[in-house]
């Protein structure tokens, strides 16, 4: 079959949905199923930080082969080929660009460890040509996007698993059962901590951008703006343009389980407060933030982040607690009910078959989980499936938007809108920079 080339793909990308759609449909039916034999061909999107870790869990995966890498630092190149062809014996084709690599009909699958302001385009970019796609958290950098992986991965037909790979962990998947049983009561209300101090990244200074580092590419949707060492490679998290806050950096996996475990998704109030403390530095973002959603029904998620030093909670400094009308239950001590006013333990024994399904098929890590789901192409199998993942990193963007107008917001979880704040809501999204755009249709 004539493979996409470049231009047709980039040409694509930008048309109305219907031509897109038209465009792939071959494609995306040749690569509707694998037996049980079939290799599995992946892409990994981004080679730096996390997805160093991508390429060991995919060399790891049983009928996984990764065949190209992609990130706009080509300096990277030589030593994360080798780090592949030591595991599985070939060396990968490398791509600075993944307009290019997402050409390539051999692939039939892609994994996403960018920067969080690539995310979206980088799934929806790959759902559109046809390939599945394993994307880091926060799924997305803002509420629009949110809504558009997750329409693209439905139009497509796309196996699409975010990294929250807390759902595929089997102690946290037995205590949001426990929750759902109703072994504390009624929830009404979790609380999910980030504690991490995080030291000043300092002022570094305007420069040209190290030959070797494609920084058009490395900015993609953001805006055009000049190159500082603070940006590539980890510290972009600390800036409004590309990254999340903590709230959507290690917090996301906190919040996600405390939005699990509450059995709800997107609240009807939220109020964010926060700043910068302790330091003067180049970063725009808080290191320290307390924020709390409301839900219709009055239940309430709390999320804090505390960037300096601090005692733990409960034991806890990264991770969740939840209360409910017949007890509490937290992570530091794997999820144990406490019960009573002095918080005895009890371990409650249930019957197999008794406690309800949480979702997803329970089986393998997040990464074996997402392959065997993109054999079977039933995406109830996937434990931390997009709609999920969508969701939590689309809470973590309305926190941030509220912190950063220092307000309570009013938000319709059905249109996914704020109410009756015309500068809030232009927050929900962003002005792409062509021709890096998430489309309105995908």
């Amino acid at each position: 079959m004539q493979s996409l080339s470049r231009r047709g793909f980039l040409r694509q990308t930008g048309k109305a949905a219907a031509g897109v759609a038209a465009g792939l449909t071959i494609l995306r039916d040749r690569k509707s199923a694998f037996s049980a034999n079939d290799e599995v061909n992946v892409g990994i999107v981004g080679i730096n930080g996390r997805g160093k870790s991508h390429m060991s869990g995919m060399c790891g995966t049983d009928g996984v082969r990764v065949v190209a890498l992609c990130d706009p630092d080509t300096r990277l190149f030589e030593s994360r080929s080798k780090r592949i062809e030591d595991k599985q014996g070939h060396k990968p084709k490398c791509y600075a660009d993944i307009r290019d690599l997402l050409a390539n009909d051999d692939i039939d699958a892609i994994t996403v460890a960018t920067c969080d302001h690539w995310h979206a385009l980088a799934t929806i970019w790959g759902c559109q040509a046809g390939k599945d796609v394993y994307v880091e958290k926060p799924a997305s950098w803002c509420v629009f996007e949110s809504k558009k992986m997750y329409e693209a991965a439905r139009k497509y037909g796309r196996m699409v698993q975010v990294g929250t790979q807390s759902r595929s962990t089997p102690e946290v998947r037995n205590a949001i059962a426990r929750l759902w049983a109703g072994e504390i009561g009624d929830v009404y209300m979790a609380r999910a901590l980030c504690y991490k101090p995080r030291r000043s990244i300092g002022f570094k200074e305007i420069k040209d951008p190290p030959e070797g580092l494609e920084f058009d590419l490395w900015l993609g949707p953001a805006p055009k703006q000049p190159y500082h060492d603070n940006l590539v490679h980890y510290n972009w998290h600390w800036f409004w343009d590309f990254g999340t806050t903590d709230m959507g950096n290690q917090g996301s996996h906190e919040m996600d389980i405390a939005m699990w475990g509450l059995g709800k998704t997107l609240p009807v109030k939220i109020h964010g407060v926060g700043g910068r403390f302790g330091y003067e530095d180049q970063a725009e973002t808080p290191n320290t933030q307390v924020t709390t959603f409301e839900y219709e029904d009055g239940k309430l998620l709390v999320f804090e982040v505390r960037g300096h030093y601090t005692h733990d909670e409960s034991g806890v400094k990264v991770g969740n607690m939840f209360y409910g009308s017949e007890g509490w239950m937290a992570k530091s001590d794997g999820y144990k009910g406490h019960f009573g006013r002095r918080g005895e333990v009890k371990e409650i024994e249930y019957e197999e078959g008794e406690l309800p399904d949480v979702g997803g098929s329970g089986e393998g890590n997040n990464f074996s989980n997402w392959i065997s789901a993109v054999r079977s192409r039933r995406r109830q199998d996937l434990n931390s499936e997009i709609r999920g993942g969508a969701l939590s990193a689309a809470l973590c963007a309305l926190g941030n938007v509220s912190c950063r107008l220092g307000r309570e917001l009013r938000f319709d979880p059905d249109k996914m809108e704020i109410i009756g704040d015309d500068e809030a809501d232009r927050y929900l999204t962003r002005e792409y920079r062509e021709p890096f755009v998430v489309p309105e249709e995908v």
